[in-house]
């Protein structure tokens, strides 16, 4: 490891409902707390540079989701539920409650955005801003799918086919998987990825359990996430606190959707935009940036 590398952070094991959550904990003792939650493909040290410049005004927890990273993989059921995001939600919210938060920032990318909006939906109480990076609404991308979203977000589509089949062709070889997969979607190839992270990515990602996970998570936003989404509209479900959105200009979520008005419609209040010149990897593509506007906006 380089020097610095989450220097000053503690990592461990948390258990919280008989899952065992790992999470860096750390920054400034006195600080508001924010939880920053990791997307697909990756663990929480994504956040390892941004972390960096968040540290000296906020606590910051940085978890891996359950079945990514050290985090358990928990058995999956028939309708997926074990990956749902009200289950990862949940997990969150007992993870900020066994650390002595009751209220809370939340920082989503990519899948860790997913589970911070629904966080923002079941727990109200609990959830002083919302931040969701590169992403709009599971439900309106399902419903706008077209042939240049599939062709886009193919792994959509791929990932949430039954078992074993998506799990075998991706350990055939998920090294590579990985790192087309974090090369294709950023506008620098691997360029923007730290060594010690993408070798964090590699061991995590590169195991039998951890495809097995994935590929649930993905079945779940297909499945039992949209009765849940849906449901929540039904019943006039809105996002009641400040709302951030960070994208990256040179992303898929930009090209084809308009996120702004998106979420906008989720929300009760103004949302508060963000264009980086970035691709899907804002956090470690534009650290500094993504930085800036978190502090402005936390």
């Amino acid at each position: 490891m380089n020097d610095g590398w989450f220097d000053g952070f503690e990592a461990r094991h948390h258990e919280v409902g008989g899952l065992h959550i790992y999470a860096r904990t750390g920054g400034h003792r006195q600080g508001p707390p924010v939880l920053l939650l990791h997307g697909f493909p990756q663990t929480h040290v994504m956040w390892h540079r941004v972390a960096r410049h968040l540290a000296e005004r906020f606590w910051l927890v940085m978890p891996d989701l359950r079945g990514y990273g050290d985090t358990d993989t928990p058995v999956s059921d028939r309708d997926h539920l074990a990956y749902s995001k009200r289950t990862m939600a949940a997990d969150m919210l007992g993870l900020m409650r066994s650390l002595g938060h009751d209220r809370f920032s939340v920082v989503g990318h990519d899948r860790g955005g997913r589970v911070a909006h629904r966080l923002a939906l079941d727990h109200p109480e609990a959830v002083a801003k919302l931040c969701v990076i590169d992403i709009a609404p599971t439900l309106d991308m399902y419903e706008s799918t077209d042939m240049r979203f599939a062709s886009a977000y193919y792994h959509w589509f791929h990932l949430i086919q039954p078992t074993p089949l998506p799990e075998r062709m991706l350990g055939g070889d998920p090294r590579f998987y990985l790192h087309w997969t974090l090369g294709g979607w950023g506008a620098t190839g691997l360029a923007h990825l730290e060594s010690q992270a993408l070798g964090e990515y590699e061991r995590c990602f590169c195991r039998a359990e951890s495809l097995h996970a994935i590929c649930e998570d993905y079945r779940a936003s297909a499945g039992v996430d949209l009765e849940h989404d849906r449901a929540s509209r039904a019943a006039g479900q809105r996002v009641t606190c400040p709302l951030q959105l960070i994208t990256g200009e040179r992303g898929v979520v930009e090209r084809l959707f308009d996120p702004v008005a998106l979420w906008q419609a989720q929300c009760n209040g103004e949302v508060q935009a963000v264009r980086l010149p970035a691709g899907h990897f804002v956090p470690e593509e534009a650290p500094g940036a993504t930085a800036d506007a978190l502090l402005r906006f936390l």
